[in-house]
């Protein structure tokens, strides 16, 4: 039989783009057809309409225009302007993989088969490889395809056989340094259900629910883990003060990172042997509410002086979850494992900090609801802290330069599009620290006479 020595036809070829993406192919024709069927002016003013409809959404409600019809509208303009057709051929022939058909002469490269921006700053690359390529060898060339696609930084995965994603983040959003929280006047001014915790990359108010969720935060030494904790603490601090939330503190680091701020605490460990005290403390308070509660006949709390918030802050997690004495460690994760699969019906929340989220070091970590992710070592914390496939979509933590200029950056997770964040998180200075401590220090006398927390009942029930 005879070697065939020559390409497909051109229309054979047209046709199989075609039916690769039929956006770009079906949306001429429905125009076309609008126009004979309904005529011009008919089909004029429906996409006027669409326009207008567009244009006020993006004007008149940004977040869910940029969480929805952003990405979407974004993907689609870098893909047909960024990495069209010859401009990517382009770019796999320089970074050397292209290959040329013995049969045909033509050279091939690796497809396009998709581009997914999920922020202003990051796309993901969807890529076909060629037959006899491997992950390895896009893996030995990141520098080159680093410096042609202009990346900061560049990952590169496998997704499945035959598909690798190359994740592209350009830049750096956040320039200047987010100031930290500030401290409501009053604690009706405090929103629970939503404290300030820095900013996104478009610019918002990064803010997180701490009532009815617990919090995990994950990032190397001097990735700024400490304004993930000391920032929610200035936003909710009248409310500490007010006797409406009880924070107890394990700071782990020996006291290096909250013994300065004692008073805001209403129990305090810098030992795991103490700590493991405070904690036993913290869920014997918890099942004395869920009995309160059952004899008042309420499934929910109300944030009172008489049930209170109550927040467990540790910081260095690890030391009681896995390094510190066996002993200690195996009732701590039993006391957690508790606490926050029932402490979200009495009010009883967890907030935790780490530098490793491995199984080993973290046995309950599939426990927390929410997780923020800043710089990591290893490019599997990523995937471990905010969930499977968060790398590839753009959560290279591993890839955030470890200096102060980056301090405090990192990824959240959105709750309704399931796509990484990149945020920055307030700088919270000694000083920052020292006006909470004493503007907003806890009780220490009887608050009953205290007006309890004025919201509406179902904001304020876990």
């Amino acid at each position: 039989m005879a070697l065939v020595n020559r390409r497909k036809g051109m229309e054979w070829r047209a046709a199989s783009w075609m039916a690769r993406h039929p956006g770009m192919t079906g949306t001429p024709a429905a125009l076309a057809t609008s126009v004979v069927e309904l005529g011009p002016v008919t089909t004029g003013t429906v996409l006027a309409g669409v326009g207008a409809a567009g244009l006020s959404w993006y004007r008149g409600h940004p977040e869910t225009f940029d969480r929805y019809a952003g990405p979407a509208l974004r993907s689609f303009r870098r893909r047909w302007l960024r990495y069209v057709g010859r401009r990517w051929r382009g770019l796999m022939i320089d970074c050397e993989f292209g290959r040329e058909n013995r049969r045909t002469g033509h050279i091939e490269v690796p497809r396009l088969v998709r581009v997914h921006s999920a922020s202003p700053s990051i796309d993901t690359l969807y890529v076909k490889v060629l037959r006899g390529q491997s992950l390895k060898k896009f893996q030995d060339a990141a520098d080159e395809l680093s410096m042609a696609l202009r990346a900061d930084a560049l990952g590169i995965v496998k997704v499945k056989p035959g598909i690798i994603a190359l994740t592209v983040v350009r830049g750096n959003p956040f320039e200047q340094v987010i100031d930290p929280a500030e401290i409501p006047a009053d604690s009706s001014d405090v929103d629970l259900s939503a404290l300030y915790f820095g900013e996104d990359e478009y610019g918002n108010d990064w803010t997180e629910p701490i009532i009815g969720n617990h919090l995990l935060g994950v990032g190397a030494t001097g990735s700024g883990k400490g304004s993930l904790m000391w920032n929610p603490l200035r936003a909710m601090g009248p409310a500490i003060r007010d006797g409406l939330v009880r924070v107890d503190m394990c700071d782990l680091k020996g006291g290096m990172e909250a013994g300065s701020a004692r008073p805001l605490f209403n129990d305090y460990a810098d030992e795991p042997e103490r700590a493991l005290e405070v904690i036993t403390a913290f869920r014997d308070d918890m099942k004395a509410t869920q009995r309160h509660l059952k004899e008042e006949r309420l499934r929910k709390f109300r944030v009172s002086t008489e049930t209170p918030l109550r927040v467990l802050m540790i910081d260095e997690l690890a030391m009681m979850t896995a390094l510190g004495d066996s002993s200690i460690t195996r009732k701590a994760v039993k006391l957690l494992a508790e606490i926050m699969t029932q402490g979200r019906g009495p009010g009883f929340a967890v907030c935790a900090y780490l530098q490793e989220p491995t199984k080993d070091i973290l046995p309950v970590r599939d426990l927390f609801t929410r997780r923020i992710c800043l710089r990591t070592t290893a490019e599997n914390h990523a995937d471990m802290t905010l969930g499977d496939g968060m790398r590839v979509k753009g959560a290279l933590t591993d890839e955030i330069p470890a200096d102060e200029d980056h301090a405090g950056i990192g990824f959240r997770v959105d709750q309704y599009t399931r796509r990484p964040i990149r945020v920055r998180a307030g700088n919270v200075t000694d000083e920052d620290i020292d006006e909470l401590v004493r503007t907003c220090p806890a009780p220490t006398e009887d608050t009953s006479n205290v007006v309890p927390f004025n919201r509406d009942e179902d904001e304020d029930a876990a």
